[in-house]
């Protein structure tokens, strides 16, 4: 798999944002539900030109949505999605997300 089809987008919420700005940097990503860590961690290595130091996965269930039709409520649910958080080594940022 190629690096730009293993990280899709970052996740950019509150918390993320957090672990971002801290002394220790953690990034966000939605990825690839077939990606692994060591794919993952390759993929930032070659598209953002830093160093990863640690890599955790974690599978996002999705939440339940209704909607209202003419037979009344619909239930659903977003998709599952794959979630990995990268620390990155000390003094290393990544640019396209910072938004410097």
């Amino acid at each position: 798999m190629r690096a730009d089809q293993v990280i899709i987008e970052p996740v950019l919420t509150e918390k993320s944002n957090l672990a971002r700005e801290l002394e220790i940097k953690k990034y966000t990503f939605k990825v690839d539900p077939r990606a692994n860590k060591f794919e993952v961690s390759q993929a930032v290595k070659e598209l953002f030109s830093v160093t990863p130091v640690k890599v955790n996965i974690v599978s996002v269930k999705g939440k339940p949505k209704y909607t209202r039709g003419r037979g009344g409520h619909i239930a659903g649910t977003t998709g599952d999605w794959k979630k990995a958080i990268v620390t990155l080594a000390k003094g290393d940022v990544i640019q396209a997300v910072e938004g410097l």
